[in-house]
């Protein structure tokens, strides 16, 4: 396995890989999101209490969902990238970036558009609200910090640090409905055993869930593997590269 990765942690390696990886999350992303929506929009019954309007959680749930799963694997890579001095993982940190930031404001976007006919307003002072606001500062943070610095390394290492440091939000948001007195609805998917929604309404969630999975996975080697080109630019792979690319 340590083998694995250290072959992986070559630039040229990497590259390779990523551009093998991507069909695999691409088409298996269109196929679930395809089906999800179909299941979710189209097939689920309305609820019994919020009628047409609860549709949105499978935009919303998923989003959130990832919004903290991306924050952990950013943290994670930016952890042994600081540790053990591996470039690419400090390419998965800094391109997990903007992805996540982006699936943490459409989750708290999406959850005004849910509040509003369902609250009476678009924002509430709420414990996982405010604290899934503070996740996108976070990011936000992390992102400026890395472009801060013009040297890679030293960008690396700064951010990394306030990446590890903000894994405290994380159970933070997880845990905010049970330690506090909020308005925000339980996990749905805490407990799959026992579920508080319709299977019909349950598995295309589910399945969204995975197709969010896997556009993450698209996006991140993307931008990675673009990463990795402007970083080692001066390489001659690199250069064998774009040439083949242009010719």
């Amino acid at each position: 396995m340590w083998k694995w990765i250290q072959k992986l942690a070559s630039p040229k390696v990497f590259y390779e890989t990523t551009n093998k990886l991507i069909p695999w999350f691409l088409w298996p992303f269109i196929a679930l999101l395809i089906l999800g929506l179909y299941w979710g929009l189209v097939l689920a019954p309305a609820d019994y209490q919020q009628g047409e309007s609860f549709r949105i959680m499978y935009i919303h749930v998923p989003s959130a969902w990832m919004s903290m799963l991306v924050y952990f694997i950013m943290a994670m890579a930016g952890g042994i990238g600081l540790i053990w001095q591996i470039k690419m993982a400090e390419v998965v940190a800094k391109v997990s970036a903007p992805i996540g930031a982006s699936f943490t404001l459409m989750a708290l976007v999406t959850g005004a558009v849910w509040g509003k006919p369902m609250w009476g307003t678009w924002w509430v002072w709420d414990a996982r609200l405010t604290s899934e606001l503070i996740l996108l500062f976070l990011y936000l943070a992390y992102i400026s910090l890395n472009n801060a610095f013009d040297n890679p390394k030293t960008a690396a290492k700064a951010s990394s640090i306030l990446a590890i440091v903000g894994l405290v939000n994380l159970p933070i948001i997880h845990y905010s409905v049970k330690w506090w007195n909020t308005l925000h609805q339980g996990s749905i998917l805490e407990d799959l055993a026992e579920p508080s929604v319709h299977p019909d309404m349950l598995w295309p969630l589910i399945i969204m869930v995975f197709a969010f999975q896997f556009l993450y996975g698209v996006l991140a080697l993307m931008n990675a593997r673009d990463e990795v080109l402007v970083r080692e630019q001066n390489s001659r792979w690199v250069r064998a590269v774009v040439t083949g690319e242009q010719s």
